[in-house]
Parts: C-alpha cells; structure tokens; sequence
C-alpha cells in the first residue's frame, strides 16, 4: 500500500513529486500542483506531504502517512476554504507559520488547496514566504490551472499538471476502496465525467443520483416561458435546502463551540464586548453556505451541459461514448426532436450561466435566463 495509490491515473504527472521524495536534489520549497476539478490535485498534495514526512516516502501504513492524509499531522497544515475566497488573515498566520521550525516531522508543510480563492493583495502576503522560505519549510499550493493563480506566486512555483482521469480508472478506485458494484461505479464515474468526488458521491447516495436525473429532466421540462421561471425557481430551491442540510448542524457546533470558548451559557444575554466575535462567525457561516449554494448550482449546470453535449454526440454521429449512458433513451428522444442549432444554443446559454453566477450575478436572474433559453424552438433535424 503507497498514500499514491489513490491519486487515480495521474502516474506520469505525479512523477516530479515522487522524485522529489527519492532524490533531494529534485526537491524545491514551492509547488503547485493544477489539474481540472475531479483530477485529485487536493489529494495529491496530501499524498505529498504525507511522504515528505513518512521515512519509507509514503508507506500509506505509518503514523506519519496516515496522520498527514487525515490533516492531524503536527507539521502538516491543510487550509481548504468553505467560503468564497481565502482571508488575507488566514493567510499571515500561514506566512507566519511558516517560519517556524518542524516540530517533530522532516518538514512543515503547508498544503493551500484553494490557491484560485485568493485575491491579488492576499497573494502578496504570501509572496515574501514563497520567495524566501525557511529551509524545512515547503509550501503546496493547488488550483485548476496556473493561470488562476498570480503571476508572481506561480513563476516561484514548480508546476505540476495533473489530467482528467480515465472513467474506468475513477470505477476501479470506487469498487476496490467503496466496494461499489462495477457497473454502477462504472455509471457514476461516466456521469461525473470523471471527477473523482462527484464520481463517490453518486455511487453511495442513492438521493444524490436522484437529484441529478431530476436536474437532467429539464431538458425535456421546459416548454414555455411559465416552466422556465418555475424550473429556475426550483433549483434555486434546492440549492438553498442542500446549503442548509449541509451547513446548519454544523453552523449549531461551531456557535455552541464559541459560546463555551466564550465562557457564555446558551440562552443568556451575550456583553458588548463579545458579539464582535459571534457576528464574524456568523459572516463566516454566511459565506460558506453562499459558496455551497453556488457549487451546488454549477454542478447543476454542469450536468445539464453534460447531457446536451451527449446529444450534439448523436446528431453529428460523432463515435464518442456518452457520458450519460443511464439516461441513453432520454438523449436519443431529445437529439431525434431537436436540430443541432438547437442543442449548441442550449450550451451556450449553459456556459453563459456559469459565467454569470461566478460573476456574482444574482442566482435566480441568471437561472432564469438560462431557462428560458432552454426553451425549444425547432423541431427535428435540420
């Protein structure tokens, strides 16, 4: 067993980190570590810390291995925001974690997997630490691509690029890790188009698949203008209740937790001097389940692009395997009633939705737009 084991399909483009581990001399202070969404680069990262610390390079058995993977290791930080973007506060505790020594590990490690989610001055915080590191100190930063990060952090960095996993290889780590049924695990994966995360999420959560055919269904749903608005209604909806499952309980510990720390019982009247530090966190909680929120609505949409681009497969008689292969008779009714014009239209105003929710435009206006986009117009091949 190796903590590389699970960095699924990535075997050439992990091999500047394992050569790091083996030979010193490969090793430099500042990664950056990039690949699509699903492509395992946050696992990776840890996989990294975990053998810079293990004796063995990354056994996967020791204390060492298991402790840095789980994020509880002494001298490996992991910092994974649940918010928009990366506080500028958060990071000049990292910087001045850094310069200190390892406590008890071969390394300090600093494992950033949100590296995109800081702005420009937050990057410059971090810029003097990345230029002049402690000499045990190594900083691994993750994002999709290198153009998400700053010019001046990525040109300190070695870049490694991780791809897009095979579906076969994301359906065998869920069958030998989650024990899920080959078919089905071969299923999931095709549906999340690889995405490791998405992939187990659908394999174990019967409710989840359900939510995505539901999502899918709106392609056939939306016939007017009064089902549009209804349409973007609804998911606007159950992106709301998915944030607040996925937050709320959660939000109840973290406040319980602060008001003990406080030294204030539930109930009572919280002084002055205190609601500063409950008001933070609740601006906290408030950005972490507007970040949920849209990620659940992106994925929405990104599944919705996943269907139609399955029916663009079939109206150009592409030899491409679809990626919705559990909903093969509803993309074949769809590309049988509709012209390619029709389909390239939907995906545009598809991306164009992301683009818009990522610009912070309002979820609903931009839902709703897309929705009424989706409308058909045509009938039949052209």
């Amino acid at each position: 067993m190796s903590v590389w084991n699970e960095v699924v399909g990535q075997e050439r483009p992990i091999g500047p980190l394992r050569a790091a581990i083996d030979d010193p001399g490969s090793m430099t202070h500042a990664w950056l570590i990039t690949g699509p969404p699903g492509s395992g680069r946050s696992y990776a990262a840890r996989a990294f810390a975990a053998a810079l610390q293990c004796e063995r390079g990354g056994c996967g058995e020791c204390r060492e291995c298991s402790t840095a993977i789980a994020g509880t290791h002494a001298d490996v930080t992991l910092v994974a925001t649940e918010k928009v973007t990366i506080a500028i506060s958060e990071v000049r505790d990292l910087v001045s974690l850094a310069a200190t020594a390892p406590s008890r590990g071969r390394w300090r490690v600093i494992v950033v997997e949100d590296a995109d989610r800081m702005a420009e001055r937050t990057s410059n915080v971090l810029l003097k630490s990345i230029e002049e590191p402690p000499p045990r100190t190594v900083w691994v930063l993750c994002a999709p691509s290198p153009q998400d990060v700053a010019v001046t952090i990525r040109s300190r960095c070695r870049v490694v690029g991780l791809r897009t996993p095979a579906p076969e290889a994301v359906a065998q780590l869920l069958t030998a890790r989650d024990g899920t049924d080959p078919a089905l695990a071969l299923e999931c994966a095709l549906a999340a188009q690889s995405h490791i995360g998405v992939a187990r999420r659908l394999a174990r959560d019967p409710d989840a698949r359900a939510r995505r055919d539901q999502v899918l269904a709106l392609a056939t749903d939306i016939r007017g203008v009064g089902d549009a608005i209804f349409a973007a209604a609804d998911l606007v909806e159950v992106a709301e209740s998915d944030a607040k499952a996925a937050t709320e309980e959660r939000d109840a510990e973290e406040r319980a937790q602060l008001m003990t720390t406080l030294g204030v019982e539930d109930g009572t009247r919280i002084p002055p001097a205190l609601r500063a530090q409950l008001r933070q966190l609740e601006e906290d909680q408030k950005r972490r389940a507007t970040r949920h929120k849209r990620d659940v609505l992106d994925r929405a949409i990104t599944d919705l692009m996943s269907l139609y681009r399955d029916v663009a497969i079939l109206q150009t008689g592409a030899s491409v395997r679809l990626v919705n292969v559990a909903h093969e008779g509803h993309v074949r009714d769809l590309a049988e009633r509709t012209a390619l014009a029709d389909t390239m239209r939907c995906l545009d105003a598809l991306g164009t939705a992301r683009d818009r929710l990522a610009g912070n435009v309002a979820p609903l206006l931009a839902l709703e737009a897309m929705a009424l986009d989706l409308r058909p117009r045509t009938q039949g091949r052209r």
